[in-house]
């Protein structure tokens, strides 16, 4: 039996998931209910910028907020709903005043009581527990092995003519826990250089919507004359295949969703540390060196080490299924 053969069948059960429409956000939620068997509705609702730091409880009629902005948060509502983010929060409280029997799975703090949601997914660096809380290391996601290999063999040939080994780069960019500028993209893009040079491998860097135009110039500056791939944002997002086709990976610190998915893949991950001010994110990169699924990236690359691998969906969707099976009177 396979660990996805373990969770138990949730057959017949309708779901949605809802998300202000962030991709970090909505892939957690879509492989959550994936992972307990669900074909979900996606529902997106952003925020009014008005109310977009102002708590759940103090939003007004966010239910009408949400579906003026698309999310048509209308019966019938589901057996099941999961949401993620805190502006996610308001308009699910709401369904659930509308529909008690709606069973609602919040992914992250969601910075209200813990009760008022059915249950709560967090990573462990949030801090936060209870009866209703499912924790896990960091964040959850839907790859495996075996999907990261077919999205190689998808991109296979566009990227045969890159040097091997392979080192794939995944490049986030400035959030409130660091500042990331030109200085420190800087600093990675000579880091990569001198690596490349020194252990003769080949490097792919895949930028995000974070990085901004300006420091992906300096890396395709500092890095002209490697052999570099660095992904234009115009061509298919070759994210996932880039992944699966490394053969270490380099992250930078600011994303725990690009980390965790980078410790699926079975191979070294080294995440490129700058000064931060979170200690959130100092957990939980203390975590992944401790539990053995990431190290930091001082400059080199040890090709042999076989890392941890990080999967940690299946064990939480067999935390939540029999949950949602006993609050609807079925064991």
């Amino acid at each position: 039996m396979t660990e996805a053969d373990s969770v138990p069948s949730l057959a017949g059960l309708t779901c949605w998931t809802l998300t202000e429409g962030h991709a970090g956000m909505e892939v957690q939620t879509r492989a959550l209910a994936a992972a307990l068997g669900l074909d979900a509705v996606v529902k997106r609702a952003p925020a009014p910028a008005a109310l977009g730091w102002l708590p759940a409880q103090f939003w007004p009629a966010p239910l009408a907020i949400a579906n003026a902005r698309g999310a048509d948060l209308t019966p019938p509502w589901p057996d099941v709903l999961i949401t993620c983010g805190r502006r996610s929060v308001a308009p699910a409280l709401a369904v659930k005043r509308h529909h008690p029997a709606t069973f609602c799975i919040h992914i992250q703090n969601p910075r209200v009581a813990l009760e008022r949601f059915d249950s709560i997914v967090a990573p462990l660096h949030d801090g936060i527990s209870g009866d209703n809380v499912v924790t896990c290391l960091g964040s959850i996601h839907g790859l495996t092995r075996p999907r990261l290999d077919a999205e190689a063999g998808v991109f296979r040939d566009r990227f045969a003519a890159l040097a091997r080994p392979l080192v794939t780069v995944l490049v986030g960019g400035p959030n409130r826990a660091y500042g990331i500028g030109a200085a420190e993209i800087a600093r990675l893009a000579d880091a990569l250089g001198d690596l490349a040079g020194r252990q003769t491998c080949g490097l792919a860097v895949v930028p995000s919507r974070r990085t901004g135009e300006s420091n992906i110039a300096i890396l395709r500056d500092r890095l002209s004359g490697t052999g570099a791939y660095v992904w234009d944002g115009v061509e298919s997002n070759p994210y996932l295949a880039l992944i699966g086709l490394a053969d270490a990976l380099i992250v930078t610190c600011d994303s725990v969703n690009m980390v965790c998915e980078a410790a699926a893949s079975e191979r070294p991950v080294y995440v490129m540390m700058y000064p931060g001010k979170s200690a959130r994110f100092d957990a939980f990169h203390h975590a992944m060196r401790e539990r053995g699924h990431a190290r930091a990236f001082e400059g080199g690359v040890d090709f042999s080490w076989r890392p941890v691998p990080l999967r940690e969906i299946n064990a939480a969707a067999r935390a939540l299924a029999p949950r949602i099976l006993a609050a609807r009177g079925t064991r």
